[in-house]
């Protein structure tokens, strides 16, 4: 009775917000300028934190997680956990009104989920069909919401008012997450878990780069964040900061995103690979 009645008001805060959004909405949001960030004090203070819960668990616990499993096997776990987020790339496909970018997710979990073996493996990509991933905060940036204050929040990391709302709904309402059974659902939140230890260790040398050598690493995460976010929903005007980016090339493409390159591309044969 108590699951359902959490379900059911979880569901009208998705349709009031979707009712809101169609009332008000009239296009994508119009790009930012410049950073907005009127609490950077406390939110210094909250970036410290969690640089501390980097420093004392995540890096070595995803150092450890990086030394005891080989890359296939991490690889397999990451393909499965990404597989899981599927559908809810679909919902927000559909939301979106990109139809032929839910057909194509549609049929990559498909094939992933039967022909990977629940997603250990990948042959959907090797057939053409890539992932088209996105998320609620993007999917109320196509209804016109705009981007709001920066933050960062406590275990999440720099978010904007905009993709905390969104990260919130999604994790409400992962299709996979309300329909999988207790036992199950454990499985797929440690495999969830596993996977980002594993980008963690992967990308370690960048990371501790921006969060514990860097001279500010509050204005630099802050600064990688925006401009990657800004730039993934087609929004490409510049962040204007006094701090300066040592990663920029140029003015569309001064940020690194860590997690783009595929590091086992050249250590790990997919076996349904061409």
């Amino acid at each position: 009775m108590i699951l359902n009645t959490i379900l059911l008001s979880r569901w009208r805060w998705a349709a009031a917000l979707l009712g809101l959004a169609a009332l008000t909405a009239c296009g994508p949001a119009p790009a930012p300028v410049g950073i907005n960030d009127p609490a950077e004090a406390s939110n210094r203070r909250v970036h410290e934190f969690n640089r501390g819960v980097d420093r004392a668990l995540l890096r070595p616990a995803a150092r450890g997680y990086g030394t005891v499993l080989p890359q296939p096997v991490q690889r397999g776990i990451g393909n499965f956990a990404g597989n899981l987020d599927v559908p809810g790339d679909v919902v927000n496909n559909l939301l979106q009104a990109r139809l032929g970018f839910a057909a194509q997710n549609t049929a990559r979990f498909a094939v992933n989920s039967v022909l990977g073996i629940g997603g250990l493996f990948d042959p959907a990509s090797a057939m053409g069909l890539p992932g088209k991933e996105t998320d609620f905060g993007e999917t109320m940036h196509v209804w016109g919401a705009p981007e709001g204050v920066y933050g960062e929040a406590p275990f999440f990391g720099p978010t904007t008012e905009r993709d905390l709302v969104g990260s919130v709904v999604d994790l409400a309402l992962n299709p996979v997450r309300l329909l999988l059974p207790t036992p199950e659902r454990s499985y797929a939140t440690a495999a969830k878990l596993g996977s980002k230890l594993g980008e963690r260790d992967r990308y370690r040398d960048t990371l501790d780069s921006v969060l514990h050598e860097s001279a500010d690493s509050y204005a630099q995460t802050r600064l990688l964040y925006l401009q990657n976010r800004r730039f993934e929903l087609g929004q490409t005007g510049g962040v204007e900061d006094d701090f300066i980016d040592p990663y920029a090339t140029d003015a569309d493409a001064g940020f690194v995103d860590p997690y783009a390159a595929d590091p086992y591309a050249d250590s790990f044969e997919d076996p349904y690979a061409q």
